[in-house]
């Protein structure tokens, strides 16, 4: 059984566009299995008009990688500011959500449920030989990119597991959908004021900010009510992500959906400052503050001293429906690279696409080595400070 598992495994991990691929519908909690339009199946009508949708649906997103020379080639000479989703962007959407690992050995494209499955239960140790030679690695190019751009990872997970999830000190980390920021140590000028907490991080070094501290106390006691609700619903899996809580649902049978939403909701209305949002399996409880990943980006940029530099270009990378305030506020700002994660088409404030993480890598890799062979580059901290 093992080697049948792992032969599949290693089929899909064909290093072409997976051929096995979840979509989610952007505005449903339900999600369908379907293939992706590179796949080895035999091809059908429905495989068809799938590809002739998505090719449509490029016309309005391009991919970044075929329109990269073109972004850089109008880069040229601004400041670039990089700011990176995590599930579903730097690493695969698994059904465990605690092994959503960007390791050094692997960065795989692959996020089917099926391949989901097989990944969780393979250890990297066996597969690490083998896919490191086909596959750079996903921790060193975002390393590397952060030698020459201002990088931050704003992320749904709570900002300590996505520090631990990635390992790497030369980026900034912004969690809870950007309610707990540590960023650069500068003068603070915050777009809301309302919710600003800020202090220095126990080594003094970092500042931390966090709009809904306040809420920590009811945050607290909604995720106990949620987990002692649900434990009885087999595999819904409750995340507390300090300032925000996650209810996983990717292993849940659909038949179980309705009572699964009917006690989260039933919790929910007796904390009328929280609110429920969906994403890609799983339900989101945050206090109902105004302050999201759009918020971070401006907040980053603000303390990084280039909020209000004209030269400047947010590159977004992100895959959800929480990543969209990021893209609204790249389109607002009027320059900048909104780009979008996904392998079907889907309502969108993003101007590029790319299919899987396999092609953040790849578009990762070639924007770390184009600032290196750059003749125009400069020092981060030249980067950093307008002009």
């Amino acid at each position: 059984m093992f080697k049948r598992n792992l032969a599949k495994f290693n089929h899909a991990m064909g290093f072409q566009r997976s051929s096995c691929w979840q979509k989610v519908r952007p505005d449903s909690d339900l999600s369908t299995k379907e293939r992706a339009p590179n796949s080895s199946h035999p091809v059908t009508n429905e495989t068809v008009s799938e590809d002739a949708n998505y090719s449509s649906w490029m016309v309005d997103h391009p991919s970044a990688l075929t329109s990269f020379d073109q972004m850089m080639k109008d880069a040229k000479g601004k400041k670039i500011v990089v700011f990176l989703d995590y599930d579903g962007t730097l690493s695969p959407i698994v059904n465990n959500p605690d092994r959503a690992f960007m390791s050094d050995e692997v960065s795989t494209p692959v996020h089917a449920c099926e391949c989901g499955e097989l990944f969780d239960r393979l250890s990297h140790a066996k597969l690490s030989t083998r896919v490191s030679k086909l596959y750079p690695r996903m921790r060193a190019a975002v390393k590397e990119v952060a030698k020459y751009f201002p990088t931050a990872i704003i992320s749904g997970r709570s900002r300590d597991k996505v520090k631990g999830f990635v390992q790497l000190n030369n980026i900034y980390y912004a969690g809870s959908h950007g309610m707990d920021i540590m960023a650069p140590p500068r003068p603070v000028r915050s777009s809301d004021g309302n919710y600003l907490t800020v202090s220095l991080d126990r080594k003094g070094n970092d500042v931390v900010f966090q709009p809904a501290q306040k809420f920590l106390p009811a945050i607290q006691k909604i995720s106990k009510e949620l987990e002692e609700a649900i434990m009885k619903i087999p595999g819904a899996r409750v995340e507390n992500n300090r300032f925000c809580v996650s209810v996983h649902f990717r292993q849940v049978r659909e038949e179980d959906y309705g009572t699964l939403e009917e006690k989260v909701k039933s919790i929910l209305k007796h904390y009328p400052d929280f609110r429920l949002d969906w994403g890609k399996k799983v339900m989101e409880i945050r206090p109902s503050i105004e302050w999201d990943k759009g918020n971070a980006l401006e907040y980053l940029l603000d303390t990084l001293g280039l909020g209000n530099c004209t030269d400047v270009l947010p590159v977004y990378i992100g895959d959800d429906r929480t990543d969209e305030d990021a893209f609204k506020v790249i389109q607002k700002r009027g320059q900048g690279y909104p780009i979008v994660v996904t392998s079907s088409p889907k309502d969108t404030k993003a101007s590029y696409s790319l299919y899987d993480p396999s092609e953040v890598l790849t578009f990762l890799s070639r924007l770390a080595r184009w600032r290196k062979s750059s003749s125009s580059s400069r020092s981060l901290s030249q980067v950093w400070d307008c002009e």
